[in-house]
């Protein structure tokens, strides 16, 4: 049976730099608060009038990605695209990635599990390299969250949290012994998808309907992010560590021999709880949300692309990914560099 092994990654950021003194001067808050409560110092941000879109901001990433690989678009069979930051309600950014890039008329599908959604679309890559259908995958991470966030007080606590990103990876088909993926695992629990959501568009308010209605009825709380923070922080540490041991038990690795730890970039310190949790030294966990905030199902792709980029991550190495985040869904993939 065929492996999937990760020949290449990128990542692509926006230029523009927003940090925690940027947003104290729109909304009352300020640098101390942000960085106690989710250790970010800047984020990254397109902005409401950018006329750049999240297809957009994958080019980059996925063009680094294929170079690293040593591939051309046209060696791509299939691609996943993650995000909640659609540049349109639809058709999704997998079909729009296929046309920038000049891919052959391939498939391509979009996976809507936000914070998750990259652990969900590789784990989806893996079972179709195991299969035998494809050689070659392009897995895409990517939000402008930018575009819909409130910057004002009352979403303070939400909307200093996200930053916008892309970053992708080739996932290839391989019979190299001692590397690829080993195990990934999934999971969900919708009896709290409102505790962290957005709530229109969707049908169950009539969604065209209501925005040509002249009294519309609308609010400020459906159409931007909602969240319970800390009952999302209660469910993830929990989840997060929970995910990890699965996938060790399944593998028959032993966590002490783990290389790098590349968890969802949530919040320092969900990320610092669990590390103490599953008793990792800090050279074992990657972190940098303290430059880009939460990039939702961009995180964890910038992240190991960053990894690589620093020498972190080399042949050989036992590398385990986690993501929690909105549905509530929770995942992670255990694999050998």
């Amino acid at each position: 049976m065929k492996k999937s092994i990760i020949t290449g990654m990128g990542h692509f950021v926006p230029q523009r730099v927003v940090t925690n003194d940027d947003l104290a001067k729109v909304m009352d808050t300020n640098d101390e608060w942000i960085r106690e409560r989710t250790g970010i110092e800047e984020r990254r941000h397109l902005g409401k009038n950018s006329e750049t879109n999240t297809s957009d901001l994958v080019v980059k990433a996925a063009e680094m990605a294929l170079k690293n690989a040593g591939i051309s678009a046209s060696d791509i069979d299939f691609i996943i695209f993650a995000t909640l930051s659609p540049d349109y309600f639809f058709p999704g950014c997998g079909v729009l990635i296929q046309k920038k890039l000049g891919c052959d008329t391939i498939g391509a599908l979009d996976v809507r599990n936000q914070c998750s959604g990259f652990i969900y679309a590789l784990s989806t890559a893996d079972a179709f390299i195991r299969s035998g259908i494809y050689r070659n995958i392009l897995v895409i991470g990517a939000e402008n969250h930018s575009f819909g966030l409130d910057l004002t007080t009352r979403s303070r606590s939400v909307s200093v949290i996200f930053g916008d990103g892309a970053g992708a990876v080739v996932v290839s088909a391989s019979d190299e012994q001692g590397r690829g993926i080993i195990t990934t695992n999934l999971h969900s629990e919708g009896e709290y998808a409102e505790n962290l959501a957005v709530l229109f568009p969707g049908t169950q308010y009539g969604w065209a309907d209501v925005l040509l209605d002249e009294d519309n009825p609308i609010t400020a709380d459906e159409i931007y992010p909602h969240m319970d923070g800390n009952f999302v922080f209660k469910h993830a540490v929990t989840r997060f560590p929970e995910s990890v041991k699965e996938a060790f038990e399944k593998s028959g690795e032993r966590i002490e021999n783990l290389k790098l730890f590349i968890p969802h970039q949530a919040n320092l310190r969900i990320s610092q709880f669990v590390q103490r949790q599953l008793g990792l030294r800090d050279e074992q966990v990657f972190n940098n949300i303290q430059k880009y905030g939460n990039t939702t199902a961009a995180s964890i792709p910038i992240a190991l692309s960053e990894a690589v980029q620093q020498g972190r991550v080399q042949k050989g190495d036992l590398i385990c990914m986690t993501a929690f985040g909105s549905g509530f869904t929770w995942g992670s993939v255990l694999m050998r560099w």
